[in-house]
């Protein structure tokens, strides 16, 4: 009896100092909305300098850095490339985020400015900027390190000598750092007299799309935005068709992650227009993830637009729907059409699904192109161009499955004629733009409970090219080296 009051005693004793140090414990952010309540982009002062100016065919460029915040007592600088039209004031602001392995553009900036912006690149991976002179600052993160020289810490949240928190922490993950570093650019950006700070938007390609969604997702400031192959949610969950996929988790809990980090997260809290430049086939904007991303984003002024058969890159009339994009919602000199209305039809009288689409007829269709596949992997799925006939205003394509025990994947993608020729910065000049469907996905047991029958037959002819290049492109065809 006096051992088990003794234990009991001693427990007593041993569990309070615990439950204080438990009390007195920080604890980390759970939420968005938790992880970023403390961060005021414009609280700090910016030390904005100038490296250098110059100009050349009536647009001002400048070399500049900023002051992005200190961190374990030490400041840290990011460079960049800022350009607008001589003599031009309040004028649209973009912020342009490079993507991984990448440096700021000055063809970005000199694009932008010659349409009528203002236009700034931030070099938040630290390389070598363009035309760098010796002695010239560039991007310096002091006592931590988000770029990709620390390639765990995109995946991380536990403590370390490059991170901020002693514990597990959202903070200790380089994509807030990188987050909070592009919203101090918007502070430049909102800042400048050449610029209206009602009137700014975000865009970037790859990591830069990931960034993208996270700065329009928890900066007020942002008026449009425009991603492209990133900030796709959902990097830690298994794609449901396609289980055996397993997927490395981050280094901590993946449900704090994925509450904190995770770009399914950020969607909801997403304010502004949004274009979503996709590629079909893409490893990095992994594309049934960006439609269930977008699908978050409480608004709907949501589009997409993706390039078929492609990975990480885009063909002109794709590409161009980003300029156009930011004209529409930070200029007023562009109307973009609705998201194509479609409907996929499994129970038919020949057992054979089909695709309706009826296009946004405001402006004059040039052409409508229907998509299917039955291949789970988006990475490598083959969407194979259906026939389709016209009747009225929708578009009609029977979708022949080789089987009903694999899913049916269809899509389309409206191409509408330009008023004038366009052009975008990696991409070359277009005379018409397009603009994709939602993507209609049905799982094997719904086509066999819609009694879909499999009609199709194998080939060993891969293309008669009865239809010329439809399903091959010619990005490179003018490439000497290709």
């Amino acid at each position: 009896m006096k051992c088990c009051v003794w234990n009991i005693l001693i427990g007593t004793v041993c569990l309070l100092p615990a439950t204080v140090l438990f009390a007195d414990e920080p604890k980390a952010p759970s939420t968005v909305k938790e992880l970023w309540a403390d961060f005021d982009p414009r609280k700090d002062a910016l030390d904005a300098k100038i490296v250098r100016e110059w100009e050349k065919d009536g647009i001002v460029y400048r070399y500049v850095t900023y002051h992005i915040g200190t961190f374990k007592g030490k400041p840290a600088r990011m460079a960049g490339f800022f350009a607008y039209p001589k003599g031009a004031k309040k004028l649209p602001g973009l912020l342009h985020i490079h993507g991984g392995g990448q440096r700021a553009f000055l063809n970005e900036v000199e694009f932008y400015a010659k349409r009528g912006y203002a236009c700034f690149s931030i070099n938040w991976g630290g390389r070598d900027m363009e035309n760098v002179k010796d002695g010239d600052p560039n991007t310096d993160w002091g006592a931590v390190d988000p770029t990709q020289k620390n390639v765990p810490g995109y995946a991380n949240l536990k403590p370390g000598e490059k991170y901020l928190d002693p514990f597990d922490s959202p903070r200790n993950n380089n994509w807030y750092l990188l987050t909070l570093g592009s919203r101090r650019g918007l502070t430049f950006l909102e800042q400048q007299p050449e610029v209206n700070a009602d009137r700014l938007g975000v865009y970037g390609h790859s990591m830069g799309g990931n960034l993208t969604v996270y700065v329009a997702g928890t900066d007020s400031r942002v008026k449009a935005a425009a991603p492209s192959v990133g900030g796709s949610g959902f990097r830690y969950e298994p794609w449901p068709l396609l289980p055996q996929e397993k997927k490395l988790p981050p280094n901590g809990d993946v449900k704090l992650f994925n509450a904190t980090l995770g770009f399914e997260s950020y969607a909801p809290h997403i304010k502004s227009p949004l274009l979503w430049l996709g590629a079909t086939n893409d490893f990095h904007g992994i594309m049934d993830d960006t439609y269930r991303t977008g699908e978050l984003v409480p608004h709907k002024n949501v589009r997409y637009s993706f390039t078929p058969h492609m990975n990480h890159r885009f063909t002109p009339e794709f590409a161009v729907t980003r300029p156009l994009w930011f004209d529409q919602h930070l200029k007023g000199g562009f109307n973009f059409p609705k998201t194509p209305d479609t409907k996929l039809i499994l129970a038919t009288e020949d057992h054979v699904p089909e695709l309706l689409v009826t296009p946004d007829s405001s402006q004059a269709v040039a052409e409508v192109c229907i998509y299917y596949s039955v291949d789970p992997d988006p990475r490598a799925r083959f969407w194979r161009s259906a026939e389709s006939k016209k009747s009225g205003s929708t578009w009609t394509a029977k979708l022949p499955i080789l089987s009903v025990e694999q899913p049916l994947f269809a899509l389309a993608n409206v191409v509408y004629p330009l008023k004038k020729g366009e052009s975008e910065p990696f991409a070359l000049p277009t005379e018409q733009y397009s603009i994709s469907s939602m993507m209609h996905t049905v799982a094997p047991d719904a086509l066999k409970r819609a009694k879909v029958k499999a009609t199709d037959k194998t080939s060993s002819l891969v293309d008669d090219f009865s239809n010329g290049w439809q399903n091959w492109y010619l990005l490179e065809a003018r490439n000497p080296h290709h």
